[in-house]
């Protein structure tokens, strides 16, 4: 009586990393290969002169999710456009934040990438008369702006700065 394991082989989720600006042409070659995949796309506004361009671009730069058979992996290397596949471990939530982002894509509401910045973050302040310090996020959920905690005499400062000012750190 073997141990029974999980299986592997059927169709998994992969965010892939292509090269720079090679978005789309991954996509096209997804789409040949008949890969199930999503390539989230926004609306940009560029404002040259007093023209006005609008065009799409990806939301997620450098990134494309497609669905691959193991067996067939191979295929979306052909066209030296992917830096990497990275296997998504918890397919469950990432569906689900997917479907989120293809709302948010479909709304038409203006949308950018923010970081996500959890408490305990290491931050460096980026300009002002602050630049260079660094500190901790105390409360990122503070409407008001970030809170980095700064050890002074083993107590701590906290300085509200926004979230635009801060550079994070590893």
């Amino acid at each position: 009586m073997g141990q029974h394991l999980p299986d592997f082989a059927g169709p998994r989720w992969f965010a892939c990393h292509t090269k720079p600006r090679c978005e789309k042409k991954f996509d096209d070659l997804m789409a040949r290969e008949q890969f199930a995949h999503y390539l989230p796309l926004i609306q940009s506004v560029r404002r040259y002169g007093t023209q006005k361009k609008t065009f799409t671009k990806p939301l997620f730069a450098g990134y494309v999710f497609a669905r691959l058979e193991p067996a067939r992996k191979d295929r979306i290397y052909q066209q030296d456009l992917l830096v990497r596949a990275m296997l998504v471990e918890n397919e469950e939530i990432f569906l689900r934040q997917l479907e989120d982002v293809k709302v948010i894509c479909a709304s038409g509401f203006e949308a950018a990438i923010h970081p996500l910045v959890r408490k305990g973050t290491h931050v460096r302040v980026q300009g002002g008369p602050l630049h260079g310090l660094e500190g901790y996020v105390d409360n990122p959920a503070n409407p008001q702006g970030i809170v980095v905690s700064v050890d002074v005499l083993q107590q701590g400062l906290l300085v509200r700065l926004p979230l635009e000012s801060l550079q994070l750190l590893p």
